[in-house]
């Protein structure tokens, strides 16, 4: 009898002064973690965190989500625009420094054809041994549409780097893997 392979962990990283002060509500957590229940076809749980705004708030999550948890994908939301305090992508590269540069390129295109101000977005994608890590905008409906980007490629990729096995319903988001010969 053969196990079914274990489900993946699936961290969700909200950065925000206001919502971990809880000045206002996270929105964009919640919209990451519906997405995955729509998108993925496969077990998974969610691993949720409201952090401050800031570098070394959101380096040691990303930390202790990769090492002590097991994440094989966390996905955060907010910091990573130019203010100060957006300092999301310098955190992630130093918990994370293989950086996947195309993850950035990608959602930074696909959003500059919604909004001119996507240019100021920083948004990139790294990862921490079998972790990967990406760097969404704050906006739920940004969230979207650079997840929809990204997300035909994430599954292969945790593939090459050791991660859990994902896949997505193709009759909601096609994932890419090569056919092997």
């Amino acid at each position: 009898m053969t196990l079914p392979p274990p489900a993946a962990v699936i961290g969700v990283v909200t950065a925000s002064d206001r919502a971990s002060a809880g000045i206002y509500e996270d929105e964009s957590g919640p919209a990451i973690e519906a997405y995955f229940r729509k998108v993925l076809t496969t077990p998974f749980r969610i691993e949720r965190r409201v952090i401050p705004d800031g570098f070394e708030s959101v380096r040691d999550t990303l930390i202790e989500l990769a090492d002590a948890v097991g994440c094989d994908l966390i996905v955060t939301t907010g910091g990573t625009g130019p203010a100060p305090r957006d300092l999301t992508p310098e955190a992630t590269l130093a918990a994370a420094p293989r950086e996947l540069p195309g993850f950035g390129e990608l959602m930074r295109k696909v959003s500059l054809e919604q909004v001119p101000t996507a240019i100021l977005s920083r948004q990139l994608a790294a990862h921490r041994g079998k972790c990967l890590v990406v760097n969404l905008p704050g906006k739920p409906a940004a969230i979207e549409l650079c997840l929809n980007a990204v997300m035909p490629a994430i599954p292969y990729c945790l593939d090459l780097i050791g991660a859990a096995f994902i896949d997505t319903d193709p009759a909601v988001l096609k994932s890419f893997r090569p056919k092997l010969k």
